[in-house]
């Protein structure tokens, strides 16, 4: 495993301060609707996750046009796509603030950001035994 303790702190840090901004988007002008930004986020892998090993076996290749890998990448894209379009358009319809709109689209990014490095840092390789 070449990511070590350095790797783990780091990404736990990156993830407080995602989730801190959209905590603070929320709590400083007292609408909690931005919130709804860290579940988007968080739940944002789970059909990639899920969807990545159907149809998948030794004796195929990495990728044969698998329609149940390209649904959970496409459910992927689209939850990520409304976490990043969620606060823009209440800060268009002038339901939260644009700082908070700001805030929220940052948090989330690092919150994503961070979800996806850390899949990518600890993959387990099936390829070791």
């Amino acid at each position: 495993m070449a990511a070590g303790l350095k790797t783990v702190i780091l990404l736990s840090f990156v993830l407080a301060v995602g989730f801190l901004l959209i905590i603070l988007s929320c709590a400083l002008w007292a609408n909690w609707l931005p919130l709804i930004v860290a579940l988007l986020f968080v739940l944002a892998p789970l059909p990639n996750a899920l969807f990545a090993h159907c149809g998948h076996d030794d004796l195929s290749s990495d990728y044969e046009g698998n329609p149940a890998v390209d649904l959970g990448r496409f459910i992927t894209a689209f939850i990520v796509v409304t976490g990043f379009a969620l606060p823009i358009v209440l800060a268009h319809s002038e339901v939260i603030k644009p700082t908070a709109s700001l805030m929220s689209v940052v948090g989330g990014g690092l919150v994503y950001g961070t979800i996806m490095a850390y899949s990518q840092v600890f993959k387990q390789d099936s390829d070791e035994f």
